[in-house]
């Protein structure tokens, strides 16, 4: 069966329903710049709190790519399947988010997204288990498209944006290499080093981009990437439902190696490069100016 083509522009999500969605609820969301997934605040603060960039997922490959990490947090089942893998069935457990993490010298290691405290009766903490959240990194320019939608929703939500200059697509490369890699070095070496587990959610999209990682099985995994895509709306239903497409365990140090490895071309195009630099060199003639009469005579 033939995949229709996707929209000819990159909005899947604007403030967490479709950008096609001109229901009530879609229409308040939008002129309230509201956030229906549990961010910290009702409203949406993404890129500026003054004003948000309210795209939640784009359009990419007949599919919605996640590119917000609070869009994550629909119904916190995020929270549920990194409980699973955290703690022993039964136990009672809460969220802390953006909780701050420092090294030995006091440093910052960056804000972990979601901490999972398990307490006992007393309250008192006796375990805990990091939750990092990986959306996609963009390349182009989504705030246009954006601004051109919010415009006028019900007549540019059909837009053709295809001709525009820097068309928005994920950007799986540099979110793997300037978010991910650094995600697990350093907040991933601590908590290794505490000997505490790490759950990463990120989009089936993403996870597919990345090496092939060596699987071992839930007991002896130190991390569990928990891959989740979206469901279109139903009939009368309003939103895309998040849901998880599967689990990988892994452990820390063989993850952190393949993803952090570099993946060389061939030498023999990089000389071939390098010649070209130096022909152009040595064939641009030097840039000398006669300076006439030099002694004033």
């Amino acid at each position: 069966m033939r995949r229709p083509p996707d929209p000819k522009h990159p909005l899947a999500e604007v403030f967490g329903f479709p950008s096609s969605d001109m229901g009530p609820r879609a229409k308040r969301h939008r002129s309230r710049r509201l956030c229906p997934f549990n961010n910290k605040v009702p409203n949406c603060t993404k890129d500026k709190a003054q004003d948000p960039l309210g795209v939640c997922s784009v359009h990419h490959d007949y599919r919605p790519v996640i590119t917000c990490p609070i869009r994550f947090r629909q119904d916190w089942i995020i929270a549920d399947d990194a409980g699973d893998f955290f703690f022993e069935k039964g136990a009672t457990w809460t969220t802390l988010t953006e909780v701050r993490l420092k090294d030995v010298d006091g440093g910052s290691a960056g804000n972990i997204d979601v901490v999972l405290c398990a307490y006992d009766g007393g309250g008192r903490v006796y375990d805990f288990g990091a939750l990092e959240v990986q959306a996609v990194y963009i390349s182009g320019n989504i705030r246009n498209p954006f601004q051109a939608y919010m415009e006028d929703p019900p007549k540019n939500c059909s837009m053709d944006w295809t001709h525009e200059s820097n068309y928005p697509r994920p950007d799986y490369l540099s979110s793997s290499r300037k978010r991910l890699a650094p995600q697990l070095i350093f907040k991933g070496g601590i908590l290794r080093a505490w000997g505490k587990r790490m759950v990463v959610a990120l989009n089936k999209g993403f996870f597919e981009t990345l090496p092939q990682l060596p699987h071992v099985s839930k007991e002896n995994a130190d991390i569990a990437w928990v891959i989740y895509d979206m469901k279109p709306p139903r009939a009368g239903g309003e939103q895309f439902t998040l849901f998880r497409e599967r689990v990988v365990y892994t452990q820390f140090e063989p993850s952190l190696a393949e993803i952090t490895r570099p993946r060389p071309g061939r030498m023999e195009e990089f000389l071939k490069h390098l010649q070209l630099k130096v022909d152009e060199k040595l064939e641009t003639p030097p840039n000398n100016q006669t300076i006439e009469n030099p002694f004033g005579e």
